[in-house]
């Protein structure tokens, strides 16, 4: 029998961080966390474990819990022939990672909900997505491959076994290739790389609505920043292009919360209408960088729009009170996906007809009687790129914002991640610096303060945070401390404070020393101290975000150039030679890392200002330059502010000096070149 929705059993998931996990403590399946205690179970009992991961925004997970998480007759099946494990993917990447390997071995695909069924001491048997209560959609139905399995199990466990043995050594060895060359050969760690990148982009480019692929269609920031960066070095007018149909696409379309800022994960079109309607604290951060650096590099004001509502978005729904952010709201509200953000046309005449303004809206956005999305009218601008808003229309946006704001919101994933946070608190100091924003760079001190206070518990990073309590079992990973060590030399570099500099320094350092691989070079996922799962991975492809290692050797390289640390430069010089092999390969999935491949091969311009000097600290800090780090404000040990004079600026790039200036003009025609 399934055990009632009040036993104690239905509680084990009541006490953990995770949200997602949280919307599963009243289903009639025994669940448990990941942890000891399932496995004993699955032990004792000698039972295989139901591994379930998903996470609180994702549609296809909440289907299938209403469809049989839900259902007695379902959670019975579960209950009496396997160990149920219930993961949130975004508070446990690792193990997400480890059986997405193997679901992806065995499938050829991935994706989320994943089902993963393991033998008690966690290899993996079979495993899937999402499957059907019932046969359809040339799927399965889940009661039916729960049988097969339990029978397998039962009657042919030798095969069980020997199969499980062999997708694990299949995980482990995919996992520890490493990025790989094609023809075997060591690749240079020069601008060819990046050339060969930006190709990559141009072949899959799409000319007419921007974005790169077919549908759905998701923002690959990475791939915006590649082309961002490539641009400020050539200005060839094909990689601006990439960046300026793509930008202007994707900020006119549906995808775009157009009342309330923000973007939503991706697009199920090519066009970037309809979207997958989760908005996610992860997408607003790298958005956030990407249109920001578009305005920096053309001045176009639509864009500096898209930057300030999505500030705005993140401040004013994201926001937690003790200063951490969010990670994510929903898709549905009420049952449904997307009801909260479309409107039927009836529905916008009621609110506008008293202002008048009706007519005006439904032009501007594009809507219509018969709608474009189920009978409602998912918010668009028909005239692409153009955003900036007249007076008749922010009027018309701001009534029907408030009248949004009436109805039932989507659920809330209040889960604070390092990373996600510290991701955004990097855009953020960078865009407060340059749009000369004060209340957005002490927002993004606040964040990282708040991280500093709650995140790091007797000197180790923790992963997660919620409602006032952090998740002492959940060890921060390398992509978080990577993270934290770009916000805080970000953070540093905006305000001009001694003390992020320290911050990234004990944050580098901790990175270096918990999960370096002294002897073939990059980052392992997990640290030395933490659990050892099947494999113990290394992240280096970009994904929705970069990679671990990309980041890392990004962060790593700018903090050593501001500090003159050695051992930090030395450790992304390490990443990259490892990862050069894949770059040379597949530069496309190595975006992000290939901007730290543009700082090792360029060279980084250190930038000091010494004294207060503010109108030079603002040349710099407005413009757009990805290979150039600045130390201005409070000292600190540092190899740039030794033998300066007061009130002036100096630019220096590999052990040469320019002339150092005290004006504005000068500064400029010097980083400019």
């Amino acid at each position: 029998m399934a055990p009632p929705a009040n036993d104690v059993t239905a509680n084990r998931l009541a006490q953990e961080t995770s949200p997602y996990l949280q919307q599963h403590k009243d289903n009639p399946v025994d669940w448990y966390p990941w942890g000891d205690e399932a496995f004993e179970r699955a032990g004792a009992e000698n039972k295989p474990i139901l591994l379930s991961v998903g996470y609180s925004a994702c549609h296809w997970c909440h289907v299938m819990a209403h469809e049989s998480f839900e259902d007695p007759h379902v959670a019975e099946v579960m209950n009496r022939l396997f160990v149920n494990v219930k993961v949130d993917r975004e508070e446990r990447p690792d193990v997400d990672a480890v059986y997405m390997e193997a679901t992806q071995a065995m499938t050829g695909g991935g994706g989320w909900p994943m089902t993963v069924f393991l033998t008690p001491d966690a290899r993996p048997i079979f495993a899937g997505t999402y499957f059907p209560k019932t046969s359809q959609y040339g799927r399965p139905g889940f009661v039916e491959v729960l049988e097969a399995v339990a029978e397998a199990w039962s009657n042919r466990r030798e095969d069980v076994v020997a199969q499980a043995d062999q997708l694990a050594e299949a995980v482990r060895t995919r996992s520890s290739l490493g990025p790989a060359a094609a023809d075997g050969k060591p690749a240079q760690l020069d601008q060819s790389l990046l050339a060969a990148g930006i190709q990559a982009l141009g072949q899959s480019f799409d000319p007419e609505w921007g974005g790169f692929g077919r549908a759905p269609k998701f923002p690959q920031v990475s791939f915006l920043e590649l082309t961002c960066r490539s641009y400020s070095a050539d200005r060839d007018p094909h990689t601006l292009e990439m960046l300026t149909t793509t930008l202007d696409a994707m900020a006119s379309g549906g995808m775009y919360d157009h009342l309330g800022g923000g973007f939503a994960r991706y697009s199920v079109d090519a066009f970037w209408m309809v979207p997958h309607f989760e908005k996610m604290l992860y997408d607003q951060a790298q958005l956030l960088g990407a249109y920001l650096h578009g305005w920096q590099l053309t001045g176009n004001p639509d864009w500096s729009q898209v930057v300030e509502e999505i500030v705005e978005y993140v401040m004013r729904d994201l926001r937690s009170p003790e200063g951490g952010l969010y990670s994510a709201e929903d898709a549905d509200s009420e049952g449904e996906e997307g009801k909260f953000y479309v409107w039927r046309a009836e529905d916008i005449a009621g609110v506008l007809d008293p202002e008048g303004l009706t007519a005006t809206a439904m032009e501007w956005w594009g809507a219509t009687k018969a709608g474009n999305f189920e009978g409602s009218n998912i918010l668009h601008r028909p005239q692409r790129g153009q955003l900036r808003r007249p007076r008749p229309v922010e009027r018309a946006r701001a009534v029907l914002f408030a009248a949004r704001e009436q109805r039932v919101r989507p659920g809330l994933d209040d889960k604070v991640l390092t990373e996600w946070n510290a991701m955004f608190v990097s855009a953020l100091a960078e865009a407060g610096a340059a749009m000369q924003k004060p209340a957005w760079l002490d927002a993004a001190a606040e964040t990282a303060e708040f991280l500093r206070s709650s995140l790091a518990v007797e000197g180790r990073w923790r992963r997660s945070w919620q409602r006032g309590r952090v998740n002492p079992r959940l060890l921060a990973y390398a992509v978080d401390h990577a993270w934290l060590v770009d916000a805080f030399t970000r953070l540093a570099e905006a305000r001009g404070e001694a003390r992020w500099i320290a911050a990234a320094r004990q944050a580098a350092d901790a990175l270096l020393d918990l999960f370096f691989d002294d002897e073939t070079g990059g980052l392992f996922t997990v640290g030395h101290d933490a659990e050892q799962l099947l494999v113990r991975q290394k992240d280096y492809y970009d994904g929705a975000t970069p990679s671990a290692n990309g980041v890392a050797s990004v962060a790593l390289l700018r903090l050593g150039a501001l500090t003159g640390e050695t051992r930090y430069t030395a450790a992304a010089e390490r990443i990259l030679e490892w990862l050069a092999p894949g770059m040379a390969s597949a530069p496309q999935a190595f975006t992000y890392a290939l901007g730290a491949v543009d700082l090792l091969a360029s060279g980084i311009d250190e930038v000091a200002v010494v004294g207060e000097r503010p109108e030079l600290v603002e040349v710099v800090q407005a413009r757009y330059l990805p290979r150039a780090v600045l130390a201005w404000g409070e000292p600190y040990p540092s190899p740039l502010w030794q033998g300066r004079d007061e009130g002036r600026a100096y630019v220096c790039r590999n052990f040469t000096c320019r002339a150092p200036t005290e004006r504005a003009e000068d500064l400029a025609a010097q980083l400019e070149h």
